[in-house]
């Protein structure tokens, strides 16, 4: 019982923090303090911020203690793709959707495998390149199953997939699974991208899942290295 101690502590602030009893932008308890609420040492206690600041519930400040973060802004885990249009009209620059395939396919074993699904189930094949400023620098490959999704235009891939996805189809999207890699830039980079000499791109995988916990689509979101902003970054404001 005794090594998962810091596992409830952290559990506990989890909730406070979703629940608003501890503020965005305000100080933990220290730690000494904390050790005296929880009954516990301060190795304990020190365990379950470290899992807390991993989690992106608070941020370390050095001289000032624990901050906590505004997690309501990350309530939307798939904000890298949807906030596309919204981050490049903020921009104040113009900017472009090129829709360069919408077509439905029999997945691959390596697709079949990220989809959770059969190679039999029908699945739609968005390739998107994003354009800010007369530059290429995101190119956005989508997979979705047809099951939750019976048909998607041109129009949609212009605008939104995600307004539609929730808006028209009444789709609850719930939470992704989000990793991000440095890979080399592929051919299919080259051609649908402005490269402007850089040779690799940053990858951002995607699991969207729905309510209901099943896997509603596979996404790969490739930018241009010099172009892409850690988003998680977005998060440190509070010095």
């Amino acid at each position: 019982m005794r090594e998962n101690k810091f596992i409830a502590i952290y559990n506990d602030l989890v909730e406070q923090i979703q629940k608003g009893d501890l503020k965005a932008s305000s100080l933990l308890p220290s730690e000494h303090i904390l050790a005296e609420q929880y009954d516990s040492s301060r190795e304990t206690i020190r365990k379950a911020l470290n899992l807390l600041s991993q989690n992106g519930y608070i941020q370390k400040i050095k001289g000032k203690g624990s901050v906590v973060l505004d997690v309501k802004k990350f309530d939307f885990p798939v904000s890298g793709l949807v906030s596309f249009k919204e981050i490049a009209e903020s921009s104040g620059k113009p900017w472009r959707t090129n829709v360069h395939e919408l077509v439905l396919i029999k997945p691959d074993t390596a697709l079949s495998r990220q989809l959770n699904i059969s190679g039999k189930e029908e699945v739609w094949e968005v390739i998107r390149s994003r354009e800010i400023n007369q530059e290429k620098i995101i190119l956005d490959k989508d997979y979705i199953r047809k099951e939750f999704v019976p048909t998607i235009t041109k129009d949609i891939c212009e605008d939104s997939l995600y307004r539609y996805f929730e808006k028209t189809l009444g789709l609850v999207i719930s939470f992704a699974k989000k990793e991000i890699t440095v890979e080399e830039a592929t051919a299919e980079d080259r051609e649908y991208l402005d490269m402007n000499g850089y040779n690799h791109v940053v990858v951002v995988r995607n699991h969207v899942y729905l309510d209901d916990a099943s896997l509603l689509q596979y996404t790969e979101s490739r930018h241009r290295l010099d172009k892409f902003r850690f988003v998680d970054f977005a998060r440190r404001e509070h010095h």
